[in-house]
């Protein structure tokens, strides 16, 4: 039986100062803080989460950020862009309020959509795109309201150092469908209202160095814990190597990198990031996992001091 995703869980990126990161997204762009934790791996550096009002699937981008990290280079084993959705009409607000804050922005056209272009404060690649498919986003803040706010993600641009095999692993392994060519573009969709279109690039370039902004890797989405070791023999069988299964405590994860280089990982959509947290106080403080509670003093005092501040 052959296996779909439903599309992306989650897009794990790499940037420099925290208080930054957070100005940008939530100050910025509107997205609501949902979690601050910290990298299971590193726990002396923060883990922050941003999505809509629930943190749904498809709406969640998290971050590690290294204050005074090295700088990296996008390029082929990486996520190119990151891809957001607005609500029809929106591009307009949006337009301004990038000028309202002097971010350089460019408009282009692709697969007959128009698409607003610009980096955040570490570079990393964005876009936003206008689409009637997902639910509003119903997270207020300053002046980005329901009717215009972010619902998720678009979707994503992939830059592959072998273009052909990874088209391979998203149509064969993932379940995506090949959908249109257009230039040294090749869209992919899946079944999602938010989160379901992937362009590939089909033309390698230079290879990317991960760094400060640059993104570390793709989640697509498992229904639960079964469908997701179901995956993970799935993967294997496609001559993929695939982890064991992580707990991220939000979700559970497994990775493997496709031949194009680019770390996928594919996430449960449970139990989500309201389980330590009500949905109303999500984000208000730095949650940790259990193996790091009884070292919570030491890390308060290491973790830089941060906070959500409303800019408008």
């Amino acid at each position: 039986m052959k296996k779909h995703t439903a599309g992306i869980h989650h897009i794990t990126a790499i940037v420099g100062h925290p208080q930054e990161n957070i100005d940008f997204y939530a100050g910025v762009l509107g997205l609501r803080l949902v979690k601050q934790t910290v990298n299971f791996d590193d726990p002396g550096t923060y883990h922050l989460y941003f999505g809509d009002k629930g943190g749904k699937p498809g709406t969640i981008i998290t971050f590690f950020p290294w204050a005074n990290a090295y700088q990296g280079r996008i390029g082929d084993g990486q996520v190119g862009v990151t891809t957001y959705v607005v609500p029809e009409g929106a591009l307009p607000f949006w337009v301004n309020r990038l000028a309202k804050y002097s971010i350089p922005f460019q408009k282009a056209e692709r697969f007959g959509e128009q698409v607003i272009q610009f980096d955040d404060p570490h570079g990393l690649h964005i876009e936003l795109v206008a689409r009637a498919k997902g639910g509003h986003n119903e997270w207020s803040f300053g002046e980005v309201t329901p009717e215009v706010a972010i619902k998720g993600f678009g979707g994503a641009t992939l830059f592959s150092s072998h273009p052909e095999e990874t088209a391979k692993v998203l149509t064969e392994v993932m379940g995506l469908e090949k959908l249109a060519t257009e230039g040294d573009y090749t869209r992919f969709t899946s079944s999602a209202k938010i989160g379901n279109t992937v362009d590939l690039k089909t033309v390698a370039g230079q290879r990317g160095q991960m760094g400060v902004g640059t993104v570390h890797h793709i989640a697509w989405r498992a229904q639960d814990n079964t469908d997701h070791l179901e995956w993970q023999e799935y993967v294997m069988n496609h001559g993929q190597h695939v982890t064991e299964v992580k707990d991220r405590n939000y979700f559970n994860a497994i990775y493997f990198r496709e031949p194009g280089e680019i770390l996928f990982e594919i996430a449960t959509d449970p139990p989500g990031f309201a389980h330590d947290e009500t949905p109303e106080t999500m984000g208000s403080q730095l949650m940790l996992p259990p193996q790091y509670e009884q070292h919570r003093e030491q890390l308060e005092r290491t973790l830089i001091p941060i906070k959500v501040r409303e800019l408008d």
